[in-house]
């Protein structure tokens, strides 16, 4: 890849993780040796419990928590250590290669411990609450009790073990093939090869010709790639509605809520509230018309700057580092120092490499290492409040990993959201704060409407295309390319009504989003963490300083409880009805704030 990815130096460009934590490199010896002391745990657990459940006493329960604890937290080792590097180099076929070798070896270790979650569910209510109540159990009991939510959902043991053989060279593989084709795009940008990071980050550019040849680029590039992506999503579309209607899940996205530990009443409450809210979508975006000076909106108009000042403000590596740090710090050291972690040990990947997979992720790895967090870093205002994003979740983990142990690192992805959004938020409210120029802070407040947006309505409207997917999928049968590009623009124009023209070359870009096929239902988790913080927020500008302990109590206790239990302790009734409204109305301030804003800086536009 030529250096037309990396435009100017970010200092960014070393800034790689070490993974010494796990092994120095994919010959390290220990990597063997810690497979075969997985498969030695493993066969050990079958040989003490299998068929046991029913005889188990309290104390046996909890051996066997601490020996799924260290069997997880060894196979987690060997997993974590291949999906970070495969993430930093999806074309590596050393990489490749040790990856499928750890995807085979966990459908095996789940093969092996399928037969104690199935005993577990077997057991009659009485039973399992007597073993429940123990007090024995205080450290494992919300774990077990909450697998026992899955009771009605398992197959035999037999079918369980031939469902996960099959996902390896199944769903596991048509994702894999799915990261390594799309982190493969390459697109000629005058004259330079370039690839997918570097042509979306073109869609913020201020040239409007420039975000219109890179939406050219994207477009036509998914539609080069139509049917391979179209094959891909229909497939992991069937294998879906063939596991749920196996399962007996009442619809395509009851596997997702329960996972998230989150009602069906309350996602529904949510989806309903934020597109019964559409139309400030249509203000913000009408607004936006006008600041440009344009006479119609186009989809690749989205993203576009507003050219007021400072505007395309570029931020080297360190000086992001030094705003979030400091921004982390003003609410609370414990954050700042839980933040500082990340920089001093190397935990951190940012630099935009030829193969390495798009995005930002942040990775809660295992009790016995660190989190990492994972970037491709460009310099602008975005990457910034991505890095605190990535960060709040990196602190939710360094918090819940040391209070709560290996399970309650993986928190359920409603809460998971949690943390990052409101670390944006603390970023965004210091910057503002520090601004006394009316022309930036205007610039500064449409760019947060517009992320919160992408986070809140986008991700909404992107679920509203999922329902509509799977549904038509399991009642049309296979789609083409059209069928899904229709559902997409359906629901896409949904949210931005009149306010944006979304055109019909754009109805082929469902098929670059990842979260579709790696976690189906996803999507959703973006808007209730956002809308959830907004709420944290606003409790938080309510109470001051007596705010910030409950709030780190809240994120060290990382998936120890359910949701609505945890969230209950500050202050919140995710389960009241309106209580989506809430967040939604912040947002409207913000809308109203910047119409207010606009009208009196620029009068001549809205003469």
């Amino acid at each position: 890849m030529s250096e037309a990815v990396q435009e100017r130096s970010t200092g960014a460009e070393d800034v790689i993780w070490d993974l010494s934590v796990f092994y120095r490199s994919l010959d390290d010896p220990q990597i063997e040796a810690d497979i075969q002391k997985l498969n030695d745990l493993m066969d050990a657990f079958q040989e003490r419990w299998r068929g046991q459940l029913t005889q188990m006493s309290a104390a046996d329960f909890v051996s066997a928590y601490a020996e799924l604890e260290a069997i997880y937290d060894l196979s987690g080792r060997l997993g974590s250590y291949a999906m970070l590097n495969f993430s930093t180099d999806t074309g590596n076929p050393d990489f490749t290669a040790y990856m499928a070798r750890i995807q085979d070896l966990d459908a095996e270790l789940n093969q092996k411990l399928v037969f104690f979650y199935i005993e577990w569910n077997a057991l009659d209510d009485q039973h399992a609450e007597a073993i429940l109540a123990d007090p024995q159990l205080e450290k494992c009991r919300y774990y077990l009790e909450a697998e026992r939510r899955n009771k009605p959902y398992y197959l035999s043991e037999a079918e369980e073990q031939i469902v996960i053989e099959k996902q390896v060279t199944g769903s596991a593989a048509w994702t894999r093939f799915f990261t390594q084709l799309t982190s493969a795009f390459r697109f000629d940008w005058l004259g330079d090869e370039v690839n997918m990071t570097f042509v979306l980050n073109k869609l913020r550019d201020s040239d409007r010709d420039v975000r219109e040849m890179a939406w050219r680029a994207l477009t036509d590039k998914l539609d080069e790639k139509s049917m391979e992506l179209t094959f891909i999503f229909n497939t992991l579309a069937l294998d879906k509605a063939n596991s749920d209607r196996r399962r007996g899940y009442a619809s395509w996205i009851s596997s997702r809520n329960l996972s998230n530990k989150a009602s069906d009443d309350v996602v529904e409450a949510l989806v309903t509230t934020v597109t019964g809210n559409y139309d400030l979508v249509a203000r913000h975006y009408e607004l936006k018309q006008a600041l440009l000076g344009y006479d119609e909106l186009y989809d690749y108009d989205r993203y576009a700057p507003l050219n007021l000042k400072e505007s395309e403000e570029f931020y080297i590596w360190e000086r992001a580092r030094d705003i979030v740090l400091e921004a982390f710090d003003n609410f609370s050291p414990r954050l700042k120092s839980a933040a500082q972690l990340f920089f001093d040990h190397n935990w951190i990947h940012a630099p935009v490499l030829p193969n390495k997979r798009g995005g930002a992720f942040a990775a809660p790895t295992v009790a016995s290492a660190n989190p990492y967090v994972f970037l491709n870093y460009l310099g602008d205002t975005r990457d910034v409040t991505t890095l605190a994003h990535e960060l709040g979740h990196g602190i939710h983990m360094v918090l819940s990993g040391r209070e709560s142990g290996l399970f309650a690192l993986y928190t359920p992805l409603t809460t998971a959201e949690m943390a990052s959004t409101f670390a944006e938020m603390l970023v965004f409210q210091d910057l503002m704060a520090a601004e006394d120029d009316q022309e930036v802070k205007l610039s500064m407040l449409t760019e947060k409407i517009e992320d919160t947006f992408a986070t809140v309505f986008r991700q909404i409207s992107m679920n509203r295309f999922e329902d509509k997917m799977h549904a038509t999928r399991r009642s049309e049968g296979e789609l083409t390319a059209e069928r899904f590009g229709e559902l997409w623009l359906e629901t896409q124009r949904d949210m931005f009504g009149d306010s944006v023209t979304i055109t019909e070359e754009y109805g082929s870009w469902w098929s670059y989003v990842p979260h579709f096929l790696h976690t189906p239902g996803y999507v959703y988790a973006y808007s209730f963490g956002e809308l959830l913080v907004l709420a944290l927020y606003r409790i938080y500008q309510e109470e001051g300083a007596g705010f910030v302990p409950k709030y780190i109590d809240l994120l060290a206790a990382g998936d120890s409880d359910y949701p609505d239990r945890l969230l209950a302790k500050v202050g919140v009734d995710i389960n009241a009805p309106g209580f989506w409204q809430k967040g939604i109305d912040v947002i409207e301030e913000w809308v109203t704030q910047a119409e207010a804003l606009a009208r009196q800086l620029y009068p001549d536009k809205f003469a």
